[in-house]
């Protein structure tokens, strides 16, 4: 049986008009697009005039599975990924067992197609272990699908390994997927160096922990060739760094969290230090910082948001601030919040451009499917309701997680139905 998604509007991605308009779905492609379809024996569902968008894709999850899945699970995340309105989702190799082998890319795929409620991509690791000492076999990872390499959750250290990595991932065209972060810099820091943590007595991460790491990556893909995606960037050097390798035409790309372009170390301020849920790492920064990653956003330096969706148990988010784990969930709210914050209240996005750092740009990036709405092409589909408002409520999550710094604040722009492969996956 097929799917007739009936009354909607569908947003041009060309020149950003809502337009009235059917979607036909057989198997798992888009078959027709058209202001009025009759369908007999498919599953009719009336969108009452809800937007109609592309599928959202995230290159950065924390699914942590396996080996902590008291965090989150593969079915969970998922879950709560397709409640944001994801079809896509890539997760991040730090688990336990870290994602080094092919027969780990293998049991992330299999859970995924028997629990998944979205399309998982996993990352295989960089270094083996995610210890920075000896490369993984880039070539068998890429084969059993790993859709880049990445040893995220730490920076790789070791210069030669990670030149060395990319002439590989060169090579096969892999993408190098970097955590920036010179650990000698940022050595035991919990949040941003600056005023604010001289005034709470808190260690520092200064934002140069980020850049300097970026700039030498930025340096080895010049030479090798290689294809660098530069994770969370949160630091005003860094938008720079990216800004000027786009300008000699190097092969680097970025992207943005929604807590990046939007909050501040004020609010670890404002809670005295004592509120864990504002700790993620790279850290909140200042309003410098965050003006030129929207900014960078805005000009196309920045190319995507990614949640970097990072569960954790409320008992570790309550441990104090200097010892909690690092990390904010996103997957639900992203799109929500972003909508409301920078294209309703500030005007600084149009709609559709919002639409292509969520999912169109991803999907070029990574040379995935998706990320547009055309005949012929993967049923990929998110259905957003752009005027009820209401407030991000943690105890509604579907993800096992409930840290975030953005509880209660209020939102349109909510996901009413998500469509993955031609199967409804989410509906409200």
């Amino acid at each position: 049986m097929g799917l007739l998604l009936r009354g909607g509007r569908v947003l041009n991605l060309e020149n950003g008009e809502l337009e009235s308009r059917d979607v036909l779905v057989e198997g798992k492609k888009v078959a027709r697009i058209a202001s009025s379809i009759e369908a007999d024996a498919h599953e009719v569902v009336d969108l009452g005039g809800h937007v109609v968008l592309p599928g959202f894709i995230d290159m950065h999850v924390h699914l942590r599975q396996p080996g902590f899945e008291g965090k989150e699970t593969i079915e969970t995340g998922s879950k709560a990924a397709a409640r944001g309105g994801y079809t896509k989702v890539a997760c991040m190799p730090n688990t336990r067992p870290v994602l080094d082998t092919p027969e780990l890319m293998k049991y992330v795929y299999d859970v995924a197609q028997r629990e998944g409620s979205c399309s998982v991509l996993p990352y295989g690791s960089i270094s083996k272990g995610e210890l920075g000492e000896e490369l993984t076999d880039i070539a068998a990872l890429r084969a059993a699908g790993a859709v880049g390499i990445t040893d995220d959750g730490v920076g790789v250290q070791s210069s030669s390994l990670m030149r060395e990595a990319m002439r590989i991932a060169a090579s096969l065209d892999v993408p190098v997927v970097i955590h920036s972060e010179d650990e000698d810099l940022a050595k035991d820091g919990c949040m941003n160096e600056g005023v604010v943590s001289k005034r709470l007595g808190l260690p520092g991460i200064p934002g140069l922990a980020e850049s300097a790491m970026i700039a030498r990556d930025i340096l080895l893909a010049q030479e090798t060739g290689a294809h660098l995606h530069v994770c969370h960037i949160s630091d005003a050097w860094s938008v720079e760094l990216v800004r000027w390798a786009k300008s000699m035409g190097l092969r680097v790309t970025t992207e943005v969290t929604p807590h990046h372009l939007l909050l501040t170390e004020s609010i670890i301020d404002e809670t005295d230090g004592a509120d864990a849920n504002m700790k993620v790492n790279p850290p909140l920064r200042t309003e410098l910082d965050r003006q030129a990653c929207l900014k960078g956003l805005l000009d196309g330096t920045i190319d995507m948001i990614a949640t970097d969706h990072a569960p954790h148990m409320e008992e570790e988010k309550k441990r104090p601030f200097r010892t909690a784990p690092f990390g904010f969930v996103g997957l639900e709210f992203a799109f929500p919040v972003l909508y409301t914050e920078l294209v309703e209240k500030s005007s600084a996005l149009s709609l559709h451009e919002l639409v292509k750092k969520f999912a169109t740009n991803p999907a070029d990036v990574f040379k995935l499917s998706g990320g547009r709405i055309v005949e012929g092409e993967v049923a990929d589909i998110t259905v957003v309701d752009l005027e009820s408002e209401r407030a991000i409520n943690p105890d509604e999550f579907f993800s096992k997680g409930r840290n975030t710094p953005f509880a209660g604040q209020k939102a349109k722009g909510w996901t009413v139905l998500t469509v993955n492969e031609g199967r409804i996956t989410y509906k409200a």
